[in-house]
């Protein structure tokens, strides 16, 4: 497969992959802790090649003239100033090389006399550094150093000062960074090679890749599934949102909140997603990361093994999923939260078979963000030309819904459900063209999202919601009774003129109201009882903004009957694709092209371009008596092409058929439906 990209329309939306500013990692702790000793060590480690390495003060005696002398006789004023330049100077060295910079660094000098320290961190620190890496070496060991030291002599402070220096660097420096869009860790010394290996390798183009080979592994692991299911994990499986709970039972474990980076423990999630600097980008998620990171790996286990013990998936889900895994249809939750616990939570379900994770985790594991999601969902199916079926519940799902060929919201009771989703879900409704409909989840969910006419809501408990899973768009009855009697007088070549029309006006009838309304949707409107209250009735949804388009000539008997149960939708002749003008197209949800006969699909790709050039986004519908298999074939097919690239188009037909012949004279349909089969 090719390298996944994000080149899917319906990733717009998404905050693309970046070329931000250059790396800039700092390596912050009070003196004496070992930043310098750590700086050769990574020297060797990890070459220099790709990274570049700097002591702070040795930058600042590099370019102040009489060097760190005449710079300690400076005022607070200028010796900031040279500071400045110091780490403009490394950003810019950086740009200019493509390699990763990494500064030993101080952000606070403090006399153990003195009620606070000096700051020394200035406005172009933050402007600069991209990550902050915080050395968590315990205070007894930074004063026995400190006094043994040879080459440097420092003041003698006691152990209680260098914990409140440590402890007031790590708060004000996480607050800081958090203000200012910087990736912050306390990390231990043996870890930051590998860390900062991550940031010089995981950018976000880079995590993309990661992503799509992930999801190869995963349709590796399948035997040709005829379709996909994709779900979200936090409140679209379950009510709650791991993430919160993982970090509830964190904020109570003895080991945690004694560890020196008890600041991080109490949930940082809300504050890291809400911050006008992170928001949910990928920076946000690659921070999460770095949060699950400090976490020590067996504390960590336990707290997956306990949430995931914690939550139950909906039984609708897990009825749905058994369904599906007999039918052959793949199953995949990608999750932007933590990969363990929800292979733990499948598992506990009973799930753990059949259904795969892509999911984040801990620092060096995958970074899944809204993007991501969309990518996965395009290289389904354009890609691999897979049938998906996307469940999602918030803002950052709508890049997969938008991108699926059926998009589920999934809409659980008022005080669980994503806020900011309802603005974004009707936007994309209204003005992006996204087709979807709702399952309210759990069951004690009664009000839905938007409204039931606008986003439908579905029960995907019924056997009819899975048998439609790989259906592409394509309705037909061609195995049902209905069709066989239909289809009849269509076959007879004893019918002719007037009730060969009137059998194509039934079907035209029938293929409306038994499968449009399906693919499109009802809407509710007022009517008038026969016993005389006011009643709800149904019609065809957006039916005053469609457009039936009846390809000349053979396709109008058929278009009429489409019309007649959609009787105020608008109704146009077009031999051509130029006959169809803007004014046909301007204002209207659906445009409808009937045509008795399709046979490789070439007149009704050239249809579909055409209305592409007056509306991208617009909902088409072809409906005809008979479709070739051939021209619905993956993925040479001319119509499974359009189905491929565009979700916003679907097929009804009475029958699809694997007889290629094209007719003419006595066997051409139009002939036969006008009488003129003695011209041809």
């Amino acid at each position: 497969m090719a390298p996944l990209q994000n080149n899917s329309p319906s990733s717009a939306t998404n905050t693309q992959p970046t070329t931000d500013k250059p790396i800039v990692v700092g390596l912050y702790g009070v003196p004496g802790c070992g930043k310098s000793f750590l700086l050769d060590q990574l020297k060797t480690k990890l070459g220099q090649e790709n990274f570049t390495f700097y002591e702070g003060s040795g930058v600042i005696s590099s370019l102040v003239p009489g060097g760190l002398d005449a710079f300690r006789k400076m005022g607070g004023g200028e010796k900031e100033i040279w500071r400045e330049r110091a780490i403009d100077k490394i950003g810019h060295d950086s740009s200019l090389s493509g390699r990763v910079a990494v500064l030993a660094g101080h952000y606070l000098f403090w006399d153990e006399k003195d009620e606070s320290g000096e700051l020394v961190w200035t406005d172009r620190d933050a402007a600069t550094f991209t990550h902050i890496l915080y050395l968590d070496i315990p205070a007894n060991v930074i004063a026995l150093r400190r006094q043994n030291d040879p080459e440097r002599h420092r003041p003698s402070v006691s152990e209680g000062h260098l914990c409140r220096w440590q402890e007031t660097e790590r708060a004000q420096l996480r607050l800081l960074c958090l203000q200012h869009g910087i990736l912050f860790s306390v990390v231990a010394p043996s870890e930051v090679s590998f860390i900062v290996s991550d940031f010089q390798q995981r950018s976000e183009a880079f995590n993309l890749s990661c992503a799509g080979a992930e999801l190869d592994d995963v349709i590796r692991e399948m035997i040709n599934p005829a379709a996909m299911i994709v779900m979200d994990g936090d409140r679209t499986l379950i009510a709650e949102d791991t993430g919160t709970i993982f970090w509830k039972l964190a904020s109570t474990d003895r080991m945690l909140v004694d560890a020196k980076n008890k600041e991080a423990v109490t949930c940082p999630l809300k504050a890291l997603f809400s911050s006008p600097k992170f928001g949910y980008s990928y920076a946000a998620f690659h921070q999460t990361a770095l949060l699950y990171g400090a976490v020590p790996t067996e504390a960590f286990d336990g707290i997956c093994e306990q949430v995931a013990s914690m939550v139950t998936i909906h039984p609708e889900f897990v009825t749905t999923m058994k369904k599906a895994e007999k039918r052959g249809i793949g199953l995949v939750v990608i999750t932007c939260g933590l990969r363990m616990v929800w292979e733990k939570a499948l598992r506990n379900a009973g799930l753990s078979g059949s259904v795969k994770v892509i999911g984040g985790g801990r620092i060096g594991d995958l970074v899944v963000t809204d993007l991501v999601k969309g990518a996965l969902v395009h290289r389904l199916r354009h890609e691999y030309h897979i049938y998906t079926c996307v469940f999602g519940d918030s803002v950052l799902d709508l890049p997969m819904l938008k991108g699926a060929h059926q998009a589920i919201v999934v809409v659980g009771e008022g005080h669980n459900r994503s806020r900011s989703m309802e603005t974004a879900l009707r936007d994309a409704i209204d003005n992006e063209g996204l087709r979807a409909r709702q399952v309210l989840l759990p069951s004690t969910a009664m009000t839905p999202r938007l409204d039931a006419v606008r986003l439908p809501v579905v029960d995907i408990v019924e056997d009819a919601f899975v048998n439609a899973i790989g259906g592409d768009q394509v309705f037909h009855a061609t195995d049902r009774n209905a069709a066989k009697l239909l289809m009849s007088p269509m076959r007879d070549s004893e019918v002719n003129g007037p009730a060969l029309r009137q059998a194509h006006h039934s079907v035209g009838w029938y293929l409306a109201t038994e499968f449009l309304s399906e693919l499109l949707g009802l809407e509710e409107y007022a009517i008038t009882h026969v016993q005389g209250h006011q009643t709800t009735g149904h019609r065809i949804r957006y039916v005053n903004n469609t457009s039936i388009v009846a390809l000349m000539r053979g396709g109008e008997p058929m278009a009429l009957g489409v019309n007649e149960a959609l009787s105020s939708a608008m109704f146009i002749h077009a031999r051509l694709p130029a006959d169809l003008k803007k004014h046909h197209i301007e204002g209207q949800k659906t445009v409808i092209l009937v045509d008795s006969v399709v046979n490789n699909g070439k007149t009704v790709v050239e249809f579909v371009q055409h209305i592409r050039n007056l509306h991208p986004t617009i909902r088409i519908v072809v409906v005809a008596g008979v479709v070739q298999a051939k021209s619905l074939a993956k993925p040479e097919g001319m119509i499974a092409q359009i189905l491929d690239k565009d979700v916003n188009f679907g097929v009804v037909a009475l029958r699809l058929s694997d007889n290629k012949f094209t007719g003419k004279g006595t066997t051409d349909t139009g002939n036969r439906l006008f009488n003129t089969t003695h011209i041809d």
